[in-house]
């Protein structure tokens, strides 16, 4: 029950990160560069949410006991 709890918390942060991602796209019809982008949200902490809610879920997937 642990595992299934961790993958769903790891998957609401990958879903959370990944759309905060997209969302700070919009500032690119105003001229940001790519480089401006990454550096922006380099420093955003819920951009981080995406590889943390990866790692959660990896744990979870390779952890849950395979009882087949």
């Amino acid at each position: 029950m642990g595992y299934i709890v961790l993958f769903l918390i790891g998957f609401g942060l990958a879903v959370s990160g990944g759309v905060t991602i997209i969302w700070y796209m919009n500032f690119f019809p105003v001229g940001v560069t790519w480089f401006e982008y990454f550096m922006f949200i380099s420093g955003r902490i819920e951009c981080y949410f995406l590889p943390i809610g990866f790692i959660l879920m990896m744990i979870a997937i390779n952890r849950f006991p395979n009882k087949l």
